[in-house]
């Protein structure tokens, strides 16, 4: 299988870089050409348009900030795309729009997968990251030993824009509780306590979670490097907000969210690490939160190890259909 992979940034660089670790034929292109020279020094192949790698190519994955970016890119491969083609999207999109795009893909003979991950670019790193897949199941069938490259747990969501669903709405969970713990860490610092012992006291208690785990690290660090920036959170829950709203879920959390980030961005700017959310507190109250000991970057220490399908089970815990 030949793959080509469009778009090196922070995660595409990740996922990128699990195929070529893995033996496969990787195609790439970004627009960013230093990008695309490290690939080559990697073992890939360098190409020189969009278009190009959906001609040469069974498979082209798109990992891109924006939907604008991602339809662009579609549209210039379109006339390229033939009978067996795949386009697998992985950026983080617009649910109405990805069903656009593969509409026009499935007009041309090709198939589209909607397969945004989640987990973190340090397990993008590893293969380790979870990986959401929405199309039919034969497609998803095609795809799957690929799948398990790239990530470590997958789940078929349904057809084409169910995984780009799942995938806003588990990103407005994590910014949730990212604003949760700024309000967490700052109010401990200003109530006196030691922030190793807050962290570990969160750590080991009901009021864990993955965001806990990894960004407090990095926020006690004083790096606050998550690889993550605060435009993208913003753009992740405003598509999270735009389905409540062509719903009709009267959301009240979420508007608020939107609100802190707009601010954050207004008074730090949209390419500021997300962490950095902290800083608003910060700067309301005078206090530095930080502690010794923590990792200025998430590392994943799980080894890479072959990915599985995740079967939903109903109330039970989803089993693996190895």
């Amino acid at each position: 299988m030949k793959v080509g992979f469009i778009g090196l940034g922070n995660v595409g660089g990740k996922l990128g870089g699990s195929l070529l670790r893995n033996g496969f034929d990787v195609t790439v292109f970004d627009q960013k050409v230093d990008l695309v020279t490290d690939f080559i020094r990697r073992g890939a192949k360098g190409g020189t348009s969009a278009a190009e790698l959906m001609c040469a190519c069974d498979v082209v994955i798109t990992c891109l900030p924006s939907p604008a970016a991602s339809a662009a890119v579609v549209e210039e491969m379109l006339p390229e795309v033939t009978q067996g083609k795949i386009w697998l999207e992985m950026s983080t999109t617009n649910d109405e729009e990805i069903r656009r795009l593969a509409t026009l893909v499935g007009a041309q003979g090709g198939a589209a997968v909607d397969c945004p991950v989640s987990g973190g670019c340090h397990r993008a790193d590893t293969g380790n990251i979870s990986i959401f897949a929405g199309c039919d199941r034969a497609t998803f069938d095609r795809v799957l030993p690929l799948l398990k490259t790239l990530g470590r747990r997958v789940l078929h969501t349904g057809p084409a824009g169910s995984a780009s669903i799942l995938k806003v709405i588990t990103n407005y969970l994590a910014t949730a509780n990212l604003v949760s713990i700024c309000e967490a860490l700052v109010t401990a610092k200003a109530a006196g306590m030691d922030l190793n012992t807050a962290y570990e006291a969160i750590r080991i208690s009901s009021g864990t979670s993955f965001v806990h785990e990894t960004e407090s690290q990095v926020i006690l660090n004083g790096s606050r490097d998550i690889s993550f920036t605060m435009d993208l959170v913003s753009k992740d829950i405003g598509l999270f907000q735009g389905i409540a709203d062509r719903t009709g879920v009267p959301l009240e959390v979420s508007p608020l969210l939107n609100e802190i980030f707009r601010d954050g961005q207004d008074r730090y700017g949209p390419r500021e690490l997300s962490p950095n959310i902290i800083r608003r507190l910060e700067d309301a109250t005078g206090l530095t939160v930080r502690a010794p000991g923590f990792p200025p970057e998430m590392l994943d220490e799980e080894p890479e190890e072959p990915g599985y399908e995740v079967v939903p089970t109903g109330t039970t815990r989803p089993v693996a259909a190895r």
